[in-house]
């Protein structure tokens, strides 16, 4: 598979290539995004005029206390969510500009979403939960199940393939979660709080298994954590505050 998530060695060292060039063009750009739920006396302002960018070959952590608005941001920036202002481009396409059908398949071909509730389904084993994009995509079912297998094997699941939701470990689960978003090869993988449910062992596991995947040159990676124990597996590391990206830090230092 193009994106190198077989199991191996992953260097520490951050690659040197044009991807990681700050004069790259951005894989993500939000410009002034604000949200809001609601009217009159239930309004809710979730987001507060973000300006975000997402490079290219890199991995973006996300972070800040919660209810600051950082998965409502990476819903927009999934297309799950529409922003009530602002312009977000993704992959060189503006979202607002898409209609329904064509962002659907944009999304289906484009983005992987780990959310922080598993949503697999109870009825389907754990390589046929992570085989879903594929097989939704048009893939025979067997060839699905036996690419997903690979990547199950990738993430720690290798003889858990067969087994139901119902019989796996919270971890575990969460591992099939991030199988299913891989996948189908994403140029964008959003993580809501990847490692939340895992070991320290099983999440630098994880981690290392995104960084694969980061450090492609045409591809992004955004994870919103509460983690400490995963930053150094960033790239850059953006501060969220009361609906805002008040500042974004590279290498410990600050991005103006």
């Amino acid at each position: 598979m193009a994106i190198g998530i077989f199991p191996g060695r992953t260097a520490a060292v951050r690659p040197q290539s044009e991807a990681n060039d700050p004069a790259a063009r951005p894989a993500v750009v939000c410009r002034a995004v604000t949200k809001e739920f609601g009217r009159g006396d239930t309004r809710t302002v979730a987001l507060r005029g973000v300006d975000l960018e997402v490079r290219p070959g890199q991995m973006t952590l996300l972070v800040g206390p919660s209810g600051c608005g950082k998965t409502t941001l990476i819903s927009i920036i999934a297309g799950l969510l529409q922003p009530t202002g602002g312009a977000v481009e993704v992959l060189g396409r503006d979202l607002a500009r898409m209609p329904g059908g064509a962002l659907v398949r944009f999304r289906r071909q484009n983005i992987g979403f780990v959310f922080q509730q598993y949503n697999l389904l109870p009825a389907l084993s754990a390589a046929e939960n992570a085989a879903v994009p594929l097989m939704i995509a048009g893939l025979p079912r067997s060839d699905a199940v036996r690419r997903a297998g690979a990547v199950l094997e990738a993430v720690g699941l290798g003889g858990r393939g067969h087994s139901l939701p119902a019989e796996l470990s919270g971890g575990q689960e969460q591992r099939v979660a991030i199988a299913r978003a891989l996948v189908h090869e994403p140029r964008l993988l959003v993580c809501d709080e990847p490692t939340a449910a895992l070991d320290a062992q099983s999440g630098q596991t994880v981690m290392e298994l995104l960084r694969r995947v980061a450090v492609q040159p045409d591809r992004a990676v955004i994870v919103v954590t509460h983690d400490s124990r995963v930053f150094d597996f960033g790239d850059r590391i953006a501060h969220m505050n009361d609906g805002r990206v008040d500042h974004v830090a590279v290498a410990g230092g600050r991005v103006p």
